[in-house]
C-alpha cells in the first residue's frame, strides 16, 4: 500500500469556491468588495510571480487587489507613508508587503506598521503573539493551509503526536502551535536537533519545513504517518522537490502531500480566505456600530 496523495490544487480549487460565494454574499449585503493591497519594493523575479500569483487569484474569486510597486531605491519611509494611508481606507480589507525587502529597509518596523487586523500575512507582532494564547486575527497562510489540508481529509489532530521539523516564523513556529491549539501533542525540531531520526519516527503526524532536500527519508517515518510536505527546493536539474523523500516515504504513509501541488496552492488560497475574513469583520462591526447608533438616537 502507498499513501493517498493530498491533491492541494483540488483542495484549493473547492476553498476559492467557497470565497468566490463568500464575496458575493458580502456584495450583496453590503454593497462592498473586499479589497487587498500588495506592495512590492525592487525587482526580484520570484517576488514579481507571487505577487502575480496573487493578483489572478483574487480577481478569481472576485476581491478588488492593487499593486503598489515601489523602486530599489525608494525611501523606507515612503512605504511607511502609504501604509499608513491604506491602514485607514476602508475599502483596503487587506494589506500585503512582498518580502525581501531591499537591505535599506527594517522589515520589522515595515510589517509591524501594518494594521493588526488587515494583516492577512499574519506577521504582524500582535498576530504573532496571538497564536501564543489562541486568540489573533489571521492565521500565517502557509501553516493555515496545511492545517486546512488535514481538515479536508478528515484527519484527527486531538490526541496525535505531531513533530513539526522546522523552526521558522512563518511556518514552523505557527504550524506547532496550531496543531497544539488542536490538542497534538507536538514536538519542534531544528538545525540544532540531535538524531532528527527518533523523533520523526513517533510521529503521526509529520509537517517538514526546512527547505532541505531528502531530510526525511523512508526509514525515518512512521508506518501510516501523515507527512505534510511544506518545503520546496529546485534541484540542479531544474525539478521541484520538497523535504523528504517522496516515492520512499509514500510507502510507509498513510497520507502525504506531493512537491509541487501539495501546500503551495493552498497558500494563495488562504490568503484569499483571510482577506474575505476581514471584510466581514469589519463590515459587520461597522453595521453593529451603525444601528447602535440609530437606537441611541432613538432612545435620546
Amino acid at each position: 500500500m502507498t499513501a493517498k496523495i493530498i491533491d492541494g490544487k483540488a483542495v484549493a480549487a473547492s476553498v476559492r469556491e467557497e470565497c468566490r460565494t463568500r464575496v458575493d454574499v458580502i456584495k450583496e449585503r453590503y454593497g462592498v468588495t473586499p479589497g487587498l493591497a500588495v506592495i512590492m519594493v525592487g525587482e526580484n523575479p520570484a517576488s514579481k510571480v507571487y505577487v502575480s500569483n496573487k493578483i489572478r487569484a483574487c480577481e478569481e474569486v472576485g476581491i478588488n487587489s492593487t499593486k503598489y510597486l515601489f523602486p530599489d531605491t525608494a525611501s523606507q519611509e515612503e512605504v511607511l507613508d502609504l501604509i499608513e494611508q491604506l491602514s485607514i481606507d476602508p475599502t483596503v480589507h487587506g494589506i500585503l508587503v512582498q518580502l525581501p525587502l531591499p537591505k535599506q529597509f527594517d522589515i520589522e518596523r515595515v510589517l509591524g506598521a501594518i494594521s493588526a487586523q488587515k494583516d492577512v500575512d499574519g506577521v504582524h507582532i500582535y498576530n504573532v503573539g496571538g497564536r501564543v494564547v489562541g486568540n489573533t486575527f489571521f492565521q500565517p497562510c502557509t501553516p493555515f493551509g496545511g492545517m486546512r489540508l488535514l481538515q479536508h481529509e478528515g484527519i484527527e489532530v486531538a490526541g496525535r503526536n505531531a513533530v513539526v521539523v522546522g523552526a521558522s516564523n512563518i511556518v514552523g513556529k505557527p504550524m506547532a502551535l496550531m496543531l497544539m491549539q488542536n490538542e497534538a501533542t507536538v514536538s519542534v525540531c531544528h538545525a540544532r536537533t540531535r538524531d532528527l531520526a527518533q523523533f520523526t519516527i513517533l510521529a503521526d503526524i509529520l509537517v517538514v519545513a526546512a527547505g532541505c532536500p531528502n531530510l526525511i527519508l523512508e526509514q525515518m517515518v512512521k508506518k501510516d504517518a501523515v507527512v505534510i510536505d511544506v518545503g520546496i527546493n529546485r534541484l540542479p536539474n531544474g525539478r521541484l522537490v520538497g523535504d523528504c523523500d517522496y516515492e520512499g516515504v509514500r510507502k510507509r504513509a498513510s497520507y502525504i502531500t506531493p512537491v509541487p501541488g501539495g501546500v503551495g496552492p493552498m497558500t494563495v488560497t488562504m490568503l484569499l480566505v483571510n482577506t474575505i475574513s476581514s471584510a466581514e469583520r469589519s463590515l459587520m462591526a461597522a453595521s453593529y456600530r451603525a444601528s447602535t447608533n440609530i437606537h441611541e438616537a432613538h432612545g435620546a
